[in-house]
């Protein structure tokens, strides 16, 4: 079938109108109509071509919430009206040992990325910017209800990307957290560490956020320009979890980290980072990475937060303000995701 959309026609151009085609609906997918989709930095750095060569035209968007509109005869866990979700990926192998263990996100031979990746017959994924999209039914999520749909589409990225390591970290009660950056990703992680029990640090450039920051659930708030903040919490985190996507001094941070605490890096800046390893012996530190999560993962992440009413702060725009949103986005002037309103593709 063909949809309307939004695609980058090549790397660095601003994206426009498009139609696009959507394969017919097998026996075990489900064809979705969008309602929402979220914009995450990942889009704008695929169509920069920060992260290399692209299959252009990209139609970018891996935060997608939509209703079902028809699913294939072996579907069984969706029907038609069903609110759901879709992320970052949309296929794997299914046989490796990630997969197996319920981490589809580093399948062996590579996951299938929502936009800009092969599927597995051949063709070019395209992603959420469009009025439709049809997904094998494994990777399809059930939304709650509990969330608004608008504000429940950042949690297929933002939300899995920073409930991940702050599980498997640990996080809860008795556990100091600091969240670098307060951001797209950066408040998802503070609302989350906060419903979870842990004690929870904003590190951030300035402090024009503090309010925000702990309005939605930080205790603390640091600005990390100030060369005394990193003397002062010297020590001080079990976990630190960076969201932000440009360089950072790694060797600072590690310093603000406790005996076994762990710096985990969320963000992905298109630069290397530098590590010091000194940094990690002298305090038996580690320095992590954690991509989103599992199918798995990612539903008991949407069940977690329809328990608690946690949902991404959203400004809802118009697809013909897409290229609008990424210059805020670069300018860090959005509190704190934009989602796109799908029925203004129609």
């Amino acid at each position: 079938m063909r949809v309307n959309a939004y695609a980058a026609p090549a790397a660095g151009e601003p994206l426009a109108p498009a139609t696009i085609e959507r394969r017919d609906v097998g026996a075990n997918d489900v064809l979705i109509e969008i309602q929402y989709a979220g914009i995450c930095h990942s889009d704008i750095h695929t169509v920069n071509g920060d992260w290399g060569p692209q299959p252009f035209p990209v139609v970018p968007g891996h935060e997608i919430v939509g209703v079902v509109a028809e699913v294939g005869a072996d579907v069984t866990r969706h029907r038609a009206g069903d609110r759901v979700g879709v992320g970052c990926m949309v296929n794997s192998c299914g046989e490796c040992a990630n997969c197996r263990n319920g981490d589809e996100q580093y399948c062996v031979p590579g996951m299938v990325a929502t936009y800009a990746g092969t599927d597995r017959d051949g063709t070019t994924t395209q992603g959420g910017y469009s009025t439709h999209v049809v997904v094998d039914a494994g990777y399809v999520l059930s939304v709650p209800e509990g969330i608004e749909a608008a504000a429940a589409a950042p949690l297929l990225c933002a939300g899995i990307t920073t409930y991940s390591p702050l599980r498997r970290w640990g996080a809860g009660p008795g556990k100091r957290v600091a969240v670098v950056g307060l951001g797209g990703l950066g408040h998802m992680a503070v609302k989350l560490a906060h419903a979870m029990g842990a004690e929870v640090t904003v590190l951030s450039q300035s402090l024009k956020k503090q309010e925000d920051g702990l309005r939605l659930g930080a205790d603390a708030y640091f600005a990390t320009s100030d060369p005394e903040t990193f003397a002062e919490l010297a020590g001080r985190f079990d976990l630190i979890v960076n969201t932000v996507s440009a360089p950072i001094d790694v060797n600072a941070y590690l310093s603000l980290l406790a005996v076994d605490g762990a710096l985990v890096n969320v963000g992905a800046p298109a630069e290397p980072l530098a590590v010091n390893a000194m940094s990690l012996i002298g305090g038996r530190r580690t320095f992590a990475g954690s991509m989103i999560g599992g199918i798995a993962a990612t539903q008991e992440m949407l069940d977690f937060c329809a328990e608690y009413g946690i949902g991404a702060e959203v400004e809802i725009i118009a697809a013909d303000r897409i290229n609008e949103a990424y210059e805020r986005v670069l300018a860090s002037d959005v509190r704190y995701r934009f989602v796109i309103d799908a029925a203004t593709l129609r």
